[in-house]
């Protein structure tokens, strides 16, 4: 598994929380709004595990809005969820491409994108040291 460096697709500040580690690294932090409370939301930078810290009690199956740690906007995107039709929430990969998560607690879709499949991919893959 790799560890990804997420950014903020609006204001570009990094998510990234060294204070908090998941899975030994440092964790990717949201700013969520659930049912009128707000709370800090952690994941876990490697692609692909689905360890999670959350200062909300977020029953399974429940959708909650992300937002910026910094600038406090939205990250809702305009795809919603293939499997559960759930909004999906869009943040930037530091090393390119963006990754695309769903938004309801338990549902495992997740995407990796990139726009520009050759200049992104090979930043990427420079950057991971795959």
């Amino acid at each position: 598994m790799i560890s990804l460096k997420i950014s903020c697709s609006h204001c570009g500040q990094s998510f990234m929380d060294s204070s908090r580690q998941l899975d030994e690294k440092p964790s990717v932090r949201f700013s969520i709004k659930y049912k009128g409370k707000r709370g800090a939301l952690y994941l876990s930078s490697l692609y692909g595990s689905y360890k999670i810290d959350c200062e909300l009690d977020i029953p399974e199956g429940d959708v909650v809005e992300f937002f910026c740690p910094h600038c406090e906007t939205n990250l809702k995107g305009t795809r919603v969820c293939e499997l559960c039709g759930a909004d999906m929430v869009t943040m930037m990969v530091v090393a390119g491409g963006k990754i695309l998560i769903c938004s309801r607690k338990g549902c495992k879709k997740h995407l990796l994108e990139f726009e520009d499949l050759n200049t992104e991919l090979q930043m990427f893959y420079e950057s991971t040291g795959l």
